[in-house]
């Protein structure tokens, strides 16, 4: 926690994580807390968010929604091995954990989201392993659960990469929430918020989940 305080310091000032229950959940998240999200940010303060966003400081809509669906559903991760990209706070991982996954894998770039998924982790009494890299890991995963990617467009390409390390995938976001691609179907409509809230617009708050399966990608592609 040392770690993920001081690089919050670094960037506000007088921020601090907080334990915050996640609603809708059995969940909690170590998260920046909340008050401190309410006020005017310096110039200085909004040059360093923009550079060093805090990701993981935050629960991001998809990632709440995803973690609700894996607890409501649990036959999707129960016995599994589950592998959450680009996993931030560790929200949608620890969820597949307390539902009885297997393995559970978080995978982030970001040292310091790993840092907030061993933290969160703890904090929840599970267990998960770490990979800064995905496309280091084996083909060996049963699902790929994905979160609050494809807020930026040029991630869109990962759609097609998700499938070669996991047979299913899961893959939940709000900004782009009804792109199209051949080997994925929308699964369901959510309802989730970004805590701390931002205030993001009322639309970011619904949540759609994508499906898809090898097995079923392979088919289209051989019937091409």
């Amino acid at each position: 926690m040392k770690v993920l305080q001081h690089a919050l310091s670094q960037l506000l000032g007088d921020a601090r994580l907080v334990v915050t229950p996640l609603p809708g959940t059995d969940l909690s998240l170590w998260l920046i807390d909340e008050q401190n999200m309410d006020r005017a940010f310096s110039p200085e303060e909004t040059r360093r968010i923009l550079e060093q966003p805090p990701y993981w400081g935050f629960c991001w809509a998809s990632g709440l929604a995803l973690a609700r669906f894996v607890a409501e559903q649990p036959h999707w991760v129960a016995g599994k091995r589950v592998l959450d990209f680009g996993s931030g706070s560790g929200v949608a991982a620890i969820a597949a954990a307390k539902a009885g996954a297997l393995e559970v894998v978080a995978c982030d770039l970001d040292p310091l989201a790993l840092h907030a998924c061993r933290a969160n982790a703890a904090l929840n009494g599970v267990k998960l392993s770490y990979s800064t890299d995905f496309f280091a890991e084996a083909d060996r995963f049963d699902l790929i659960l994905v979160a609050d990617v494809l807020y930026d467009r040029a991630n869109l390409p990962l759609l097609d990469h998700f499938l070669s390390r996991g047979h299913q995938a899961l893959v939940a976001d709000s900004r782009v929430r009804d792109f199209q691609h051949r080997s994925y179907q929308r699964l369901a409509s959510l309802q989730a918020l970004t805590l701390p809230d931002l205030a993001e617009p009322h639309e970011f708050r619904h949540v759609s989940l994508y499906h898809a399966s090898r097995s079923e990608h392979t088919a289209f592609s051989n019937a091409l």
